[in-house]
């Protein structure tokens, strides 16, 4: 049975029961106190049984009409409260086939099914959007990935033509490949693995997560000439040590990488506050615009032009990965454009107790 059939027939129950107790109450109430049978010398009293003789057809003929109206009214008044049903119910098929650009925009009063239609308008345009990042996402990926293969198919072609072939420079041409490839799928995965948002909470110093970003980063800092500058206070966050280190890291060496080279300077900070763990990381470079900064964390998009040796060019992923990392951790990731020039990021996540 449907949901309609099933109303309509509760309300004409519920009609029935009300009549059947209403003429209970006549009879509990009124007839009761009427004699069996009434002598008069002065002609015809009806008695009890007189009453109910006449009164029990029509009362039975009431209860039949209110069972048919209440069938009829109930029917009628299902089909008018379960039409937003309908209208989501459609709108779940069309999203099942794919159609995700449809919204039911339920009008009328705000009540249940206003809201569970606005709720679920919400969720398509979230679906939508998901949806549209990660075909983006995957084109691009598959476009990057396409790129080191050529590559490789390319030199290894030229090298099987060449009567001469130079196997050392074919060798570190293709290792430089190899491992541009391997970054690349490394941080695919761990992209995946923040957006999937699979991982255990504990309470996690951020201080020391850029102590060790920084240590790693030392060398490249020293080779582009660009001046490091850490500190902070102890900042304890919740969440997962392996997805916030890849993540300071990844700041840090942005921040590197996207700099004045030879006079530059990166300066990380960590600051505790009552209800977030803040990372602070600004670096030194080209002016950016407000619309390029907030392209920056989309998959493979780059700002300004900068100057990059090959050992850190970038797979175009470091920013993607800072800013699902942060999502995961339901934090908030703020990029803003600095004056003078460069980028300053801020990452707040849900503090913890100190371990």
């Amino acid at each position: 049975m449907s949901a309609r059939f099933k109303l309509a027939v509760s309300y004409a129950g519920f009609l029935v029961v009300a009549s059947a107790l209403l003429l209970a109450v006549v009879w509990v109430f009124l007839l009761r106190y009427v004699p069996e049978q009434v002598n008069t010398p002065g002609g015809f009293v009806p008695g009890r049984r007189d009453l109910v003789r006449a009164f029990a057809p029509k009362a039975a003929l009431v209860l039949a009409a209110v069972l048919v109206f209440g069938l009829a009214g109930g029917w009628f008044l299902a089909g008018r409260m379960l039409s937003p049903l309908r209208r989501i119910g459609a709108a779940a098929r069309l999203a099942a086939d794919g159609s995700l650009s449809h919204r039911i925009r339920l009008p009328g009063r705000r009540d249940e099914f206003r809201d569970l239609a606005d709720v679920f308008d919400a969720m398509l345009a979230q679906l939508e959007a998901h949806t549209a990042e990660q075909r983006r996402f995957a084109a691009n990926a598959s476009h990057e990935l396409r790129t080191p293969l050529a590559i490789s198919r390319t030199l290894l072609d030229v090298a099987s033509h060449d009567p001469d072939p130079d196997v050392d420079a074919l060798v570190t041409r293709l290792r430089q490949v190899n491992t541009r490839a391997v970054e690349l799928t490394e941080a695919l995965l761990l992209l995946a693995r923040a957006d999937r948002g699979s991982f255990s909470s504990e309470p996690v110093d951020l201080s020391l997560l850029v102590d060790e970003a920084v240590e790693t980063s030392l060398p490249l800092a020293e080779r582009r000439g660009v001046e490091l500058d850490a500190g902070g206070d102890a900042a304890w966050a919740s969440g997962s040590a392996a997805l916030l280190l890849p993540m300071v890291t990844n700041l840090v060496q942005n921040a590197l990488v996207h700099n004045l080279p030879g006079g530059g300077a990166v300066r990380v900070r960590t600051e505790a506050r009552p209800d977030v763990a803040v990372l602070l990381v600004e670096n030194t470079g080209a002016v950016l615009p407000p619309e390029v900064v907030g392209t920056l964390t989309e998959p493979f998009q780059r700002g300004a032009e900068r100057v990059r040796d090959d050992e850190h060019a970038g797979v175009g992923l470091g920013l993607a990965i800072v800013r699902s990392v942060v999502r995961a951790h339901h934090g908030n990731l703020d990029l803003a454009p600095r004056p003078g020039g460069g980028l300053r990021i801020t990452a707040e996540l849900p503090a913890a107790r100190p371990s």
